[in-house]
């Protein structure tokens, strides 16, 4: 037993020529080559938020309305926390609409790209190709110069000769937040099915299976769980970029931010708000970061 017990001692203590012992923390090592390999699965550093960052949020959210809230007394103005109390229903509404927005360009981007993944992996080399360079462009284009195209390429209003039907700009917004959402979901969907190994194939064609057989019956389902923390993570990034329609003119929480900072004209008022926008944002995207997190580590790959 002591023997046993000196063996495993050396293993985890080497030792150099001179005789010296070099400990090793093994259990940080673990832990930094899982998260080194979890972030090249990833192909991106992993978010590392904790509950703390959201109580510094708050903390420059109460210390900037401090600030505010002096400077106010001082030229005798109502009080910061006031200000923002009296404009919360406004700015509330404005998130609101911003998680509206998430929803539509989600759910469209998702429908269109899953349809554009699957082409990605198609037989016909032609499709093949062609949903590949769709992809490859609204995936790289910026997704501010998609809006202002959108906003500006569209038209106002349709007229179907008996009726004419308006096209609002939230539509159009949700339209172009839509487009790299729908490049980014055929890249999640593509590589989640080129992940599997070709036995999957192998065997559904052994058994005479059709390839849409295949794809629906054997390879989709088990993709489901590898697309599903990256779907998160792109729904994420989509929510906390819904605040670009405000350049744009959308009536979202930063649009409404800013006509109240207007209406109150106090420049002391600037870092209470837009506090408090970054407090909302960060209470609703930190869930989801903590689900994909959980979500990565019961559904990983051990190889």
């Amino acid at each position: 037993m002591a023997r046993a017990k000196q063996n495993s001692v050396s293993t985890r203590t080497p030792v150099l020529q001179g005789g010296t012992d070099l400990p090793v923390l093994l259990p940080a090592a673990e832990r930094l080559a899982a998260l080194a390999k979890k972030e090249r699965a990833a192909g991106a550093p992993l978010p590392r938020l904790r509950a703390r960052h959201g109580l510094w949020l708050l903390a420059v959210l109460l210390l900037s309305a401090g600030v505010a809230e002096a400077q106010g007394a001082v030229a005798e103005k109502e009080s910061a926390l006031s200000a923002l109390l009296k404009w919360l229903p406004v700015l509330l509404e404005g998130f609101v609409f911003n998680i509206a927005i998430s929803f539509l360009a989600m759910a469209i981007g998702t429908a269109v790209g899953a349809a554009l993944g699957l082409m990605q992996i198609s037989l016909m080399a032609p499709v093949r190709s062609g949903s590949w360079v769709v992809t490859q462009f609204f995936r790289n284009a910026p997704w501010l110069v998609l809006l202002f195209f959108c906003m500006f390429l569209l038209p106002f209003e349709f007229d179907l000769g008996f009726a004419v039907v308006p096209f609002p700009d939230w539509v159009k917004a949700t339209i172009g937040l839509a487009l790299p959402v729908m490049a980014n979901v055929s890249e999640i969907v593509r590589g989640a099915v080129r992940s599997l190994p070709s036995g999957q194939w192998e065997a559904a064609e052994s058994l005479a299976f059709t390839r849409r057989q295949t794809l629906w019956e054997i390879i989709l389902p088990q993709c489901v769980k590898r697309m599903l923390p990256p779907w998160m993570n792109l729904y994420a990034i989509l929510t906390m970029a819904t605040v670009l329609a405000s350049i744009v003119g959308v009536s979202e929480m930063m649009t409404q931010t800013g006509r109240a900072l207007a209406a109150e004209n106090r420049p002391e008022l600037l870092i209470p708000f837009y506090s408090f926008v970054l407090i909302c944002f960060f209470a609703y995207c930190y869930p989801i970061a903590l689900a994909t997190r959980r979500l990565e580590r019961r559904y990983q790959v051990k190889l």
